[in-house]
């Protein structure tokens, strides 16, 4: 049993409680605009190019056994990820960059261990990001499994896109959920995610209605979700929900590099960045409506 995985992240302090592993999957059904780490937006292997690095030398095309390498508009786009395919060895710039990889279980746990002190002094754990945890269930439910063998804490970074007896199962052997809230209008969620909101409600009742320590997540997004009513409007949805603690975050560009790796178009690329000064109206609107708001 093996899954696409993007990053293993040592040393996390903002994923959940104490010194934390991050455990990146690869994938996610939402195409948010805003999205900082593109490279976790596709299910399979990529290949990045780094452009600054590279010369336009084509030593990557001339070497390139299965012929997936192009240059266009003076670019090179690589098409499709050769697992035969050495790539630290194509380019003699070091322009090329693998992301993801295929892992078992039994890899990640060992990755994992190595930090066990760390997690039982600082009371921390482990956190399963993406992407989308979700899209990969069966596979994270074992993980899961395994982590808690070794009595570790579990959290989850979801956007709780997935089916109610997929999202039942996999809340099973979890300790925390940082639940993603993107909107709280369904059209809107739509327009910006590609998908709508309602499963992802539904699914946030259930887990809290289950007793699952749930943290609401709520990337603000300038001209989206970032006006005083829209703080009115999630302190309402989230009060009814039952969810008693908001994590803000403020929109960034930390991710811009990234797109222009995989030569791919961002949307926000010209929007400026917010900062906590930014939304402390925002936050003060919903500490008024009874909600331990936090940055």
């Amino acid at each position: 049993m093996k899954s696409c995985i993007f990053n293993i992240q040592k040393f996390s302090l903002h994923d959940g409680p104490g010194i934390r592993t991050v455990v990146f999957f690869k994938g996610c059904p939402l195409t948010c605009k805003w999205c900082s780490n593109p490279e976790s937006q596709k299910f399979r292997i990529q290949v990045l190019c780094d452009h600054s690095k590279c010369t336009k030398c084509q030593t990557c095309i001339k070497n390139n056994k299965a012929n997936s390498i192009e240059l266009i508009d003076n670019k090179i786009i690589i098409k499709a990820y050769d697992p035969n395919e050495n790539y630290d060895m194509l380019c003699p710039y070091n322009a090329l960059q693998v992301e993801g990889e295929e892992l078992k279980i039994e890899t990640i746990m060992k990755e994992i261990m190595k930090d066990k002190d760390f997690y039982d002094e600082s009371s921390g754990g482990v956190t399963l990001s993406g992407g989308e945890v979700l899209s990969q269930a069966p596979f994270a439910i074992e993980l899961m499994k395994a982590l808690k063998k070794e009595h570790i804490h579990v959290a989850a970074e979801t956007t709780g896109y997935a089916t109610h007896e997929v999202f039942n199962e996999f809340i099973k052997n979890v300790d925390l959920l940082l639940y993603d809230m993107k909107h709280y209008d369904t059209i809107k969620h739509k327009e910006a995610c590609g998908v709508s909101n309602e499963t992802i409600i539904e699914n946030m009742r259930f887990a809290v209605s289950n007793h699952i320590d749930v943290i609401a997540r709520i990337p603000v997004i300038p001209n989206y979700n970032d006006s005083l009513e829209d703080a009115v409007q999630f302190s309402r949805l989230l009060k009814d929900i039952g969810i008693k603690k908001i994590n803000l975050l403020p929109f960034h560009q930390f991710g811009l590099n990234k797109y222009e790796l995989l030569g791919l178009e961002y949307a926000m690329k010209d929007v400026p960045q917010l900062y906590p000064e930014d939304l402390e109206d925002y936050k003060q609107v919903m500490i008024n409506e009874g909600l331990d708001c936090y940055f």
